[in-house]
């Protein structure tokens, strides 16, 4: 638990104190967002606003996963700390990093021409797919290799799994190694879309991924705890085939404190915005944390605000190619209600309840099931 709560504290830290000079660099670089012509006319006074923001909050996880691991050699027992980094902090950072990097060409683009146009449709669905691709082989092709101290395996698992997962991996729902790489691409363009569609206004998908990230950083911690490939866990006892679930907590946890430190410059007014290098980055990593804690179909409860906003996007589409009519006023659903007069506090904080809400049900989920199966 020391080193998960370092990690939360380096990276809001970093992130709260590095903010600022992000700020002012972006701003001598110019790289301000661009603003859509036909978005809300309000959203017409951000413009200029520095974009990339993301950039902090990646870079601040990364290092706070370092400290975090500096934190893990003083505990006693370094077998079961995890001390040595390991395939799933390189999958899960990975994920955030490269999918960041996509969002980061898009974002670029975007300042580069003054438009609000970035990376085309294509590009941007190519990269998703490609670190969705890379990183899903390495999750389902490289087993752990922990042993006790007499030399026996005591979890070979890999990353991700070769069954889909609810609360946990489901026997009679087995999809082979192909098929689980086809879905861990299909989970990664899910949550980096929806996380980005969700960015729109000021703090909201910063807000919203928080409590996700916490969400996951508890669901992991709980695994550890309960972690089958403990020899010091009670045999017979109830517990979680997973790999290395301490690693997925205290990235979990240094991607939340980032985020808040990120979320006290972005809160509105925004004094910098994450930009698709943030909401892919974050995408993406949310991807890889329903993938190695084994709760892929668990996700679209845990995200249910990322859904939500998804869905209003689709269905916009398909009512206005199908019947010429909009179901909205504007997709995303935040914007539907902008210009049905609510205040983009009122909208933000709002949609940060129903964010709340869907976290809730999916840990009462997560933690009804252990009890059951316990008792």
């Amino acid at each position: 638990m020391r080193a998960v709560i370092v990690a939360i504290g380096v990276a809001f830290l970093i992130s709260l104190f590095c903010t600022p000079i992000a700020i002012k660099v972006f701003t001598r670089l110019k790289a301000g967002q661009p603003i859509r012509a036909e978005g809300p006319i309000m959203h017409q006074g951000k413009k200029g606003t520095p974009t990339m923001g993301g950039v902090v909050f990646i870079l601040a996880t990364v290092i706070a996963y370092v400290a975090g691991h500096l934190a893990l050699t003083t505990l006693p027992d370094a077998q079961i700390a995890q001390v040595e980094p390991t395939i799933t902090a390189l999958v899960l950072l990975g994920l955030m990093v490269f999918s960041g990097a996509v969002g980061f060409i898009d974002d670029f683009l975007k300042v580069r021409k003054r438009h609000s146009g970035g990376l085309n449709k294509r590009g941007k669905l190519a990269g998703q797919i490609l670190v969705g691709a890379v990183f899903g082989v390495v999750a389902l092709y490289f087993p752990s290799s922990m042993t006790d101290v007499s030399g026996n395996a005591t979890n070979t698992e890999t990353v991700g799994s070769t069954t889909l997962s609810f609360i946990r991996d489901i026997p009679a729902l087995e999809i082979g190694k192909i098929g689980a790489v086809i879905v861990i691409i299909m989970v990664v363009m899910a949550a980096t879309n929806g996380v980005n569609l969700t960015d729109g206004l000021d703090g909201l998908a910063t807000g919203a991924s928080v409590m996700v990230l916490a969400a996951y950083a508890l669901i992991a911690f709980w695994q550890y705890r309960h972690w089958c490939a403990d020899p010091n866990y009670p045999a017979g006892e109830y517990c979680y085939t997973v790999r290395d679930p301490l690693e997925i907590a205290l990235i979990a946890g240094a991607a939340a404190g980032a985020c808040v430190g990120f979320l006290w410059w972005n809160t509105s007014p925004a004094r910098i915005f994450m930009g698709d290098t943030g909401a892919l980055g974050l995408g993406g990593l949310i991807a890889g944390m329903a993938m190695s804690t084994r709760t892929i179909l668990l996700l679209p409860i845990l995200g249910g605000l990322f859904v939500i906003v998804t869905m209003s996007v689709v269905i916009q589409i398909i009512s206005f190619r199908t019947t010429g009519k909009r179901v909205f006023r504007m997709s995303p659903l935040q914007h539907h209600f902008e210009l049905a007069g609510w205040s983009e506090v009122n909208i933000v904080v709002r949609f940060w309840i129903i964010a709340g809400i869907g976290v809730a049900i999916a840990l009462g989920l997560f933690y009804s099931e252990f009890l059951a199966a316990v008792s």
